[in-house]
């Protein structure tokens, strides 16, 4: 069974950005698209009528204004891949409850980035982050500038954590080599706030040691993947400093960034951490999470 790529639209631009996102990602891996939209969003992101690029002024109803916004996003899917097996639904329910019943047989989900106010282009709204934080699949989330969007860089961004699965490793791969483009894996390190820098003529301790424990996990990470795609060239940083600035600095000339999130089973609540909010805020280019664990989760 071939799972659909799901992308949530609401009518705004953002969200026809996750469209045209989704649709070239729907290609590029041979899958079927499901348009979905949930007849409630506008109450949980203040999506209106005059943000819908394209709307008719005599729409008047929730139900005639649902059913515009799901025709416009299918419109333009099948202007961009006329061939793409496509499938649309309009659902009475809140957003993010939408989307993660739609997420359990999805391959995985998209969706644009949404803030309020002045700054609505630059902060992510709460089902992006909702879904990101819950859903059962990859969650792909649209932002950045239009060559960040449209593979112009040629690079995709991978974040290495201290326990980063392969699931996330594997989802940087196989984006990286559908793509054609490639891979920059980005580990951090800090020395311990107690330890001072040692200095250079002495001996008997490595003066990195942890710069080179950083780059052993950072091998450990991408090893067993890597030799899946030996066609992908990749690139390893180490940078001395906090994961999120070095991510959120290389997202600029990046295509997409991935990082990997940790589920705890039975736990309530937000899973995202530090890394994962500041990436999905303030990233230059789509963000894609992965889930790692528990076991029998859906990660392709």
């Amino acid at each position: 069974m071939v799972l659909p790529l799901v992308v949530g639209v609401d009518g705004s631009e953002p969200s026809l950005h996750a469209v045209d996102w989704a649709v070239d990602a729907a290609v590029r891996h041979g899958l079927p698209l499901r348009i979905v939209h949930a007849s409630l969003w506008e109450r949980y992101e203040g999506a209106a009528l005059e943000d819908t690029p394209g709307a008719v002024s005599d729409v008047v109803t929730e139900h005639d204004l649902a059913e515009s916004v799901v025709g416009l996003a299918d419109q333009r899917a099948r202007q961009r891949a006329s061939t793409l097996e496509i499938s649309t639904g309009v659902l009475p329910e809140d957003p993010v409850s939408a989307l993660l019943r739609e997420a359990r047989l999805a391959s995985g989900v998209v969706t644009g980035v949404r803030g309020r106010g002045p700054i609505r282009d630059l902060l992510l709204g709460s089902v992006g982050l909702s879904l990101a934080a819950r859903a059962p699949c990859p969650v792909a989330v649209v932002r950045g500038r239009a060559e960040n969007r449209q593979t112009a860089n040629g690079r995709v961004v991978l974040g290495v954590g201290e326990a980063t699965a392969a699931a996330a490793v594997r989802y940087a791969f196989r984006e990286a080599a559908v793509r054609g483009c490639e891979i920059e894996a980005v580990r951090a390190w800090r020395r311990p706030a107690h330890r001072t820098a040692p200095h250079p003529l002495l001996t008997g301790e490595p003066a990195h040691a942890e710069e080179e424990h950083a780059a052993e996990l950072l091998d450990k990470a991408l090893d067993s993947v890597a030799e899946e795609y030996s066609d992908v060239i990749v690139h390893r940083a180490l940078v001395e400093g906090s994961t999120r600035h070095a991510l959120v600095a290389r997202s600029s000339a990046a295509d997409l960034l991935v990082i990997g999130a940790h589920r705890r089973h039975g736990h309530l609540g937000l899973q995202l951490g530090l890394v994962g909010h500041t990436v999905l805020h303030h990233a230059a280019c789509p963000v894609a999470v992965v889930p790692c664990g528990p076991p029998g989760m859906i990660t392709t």
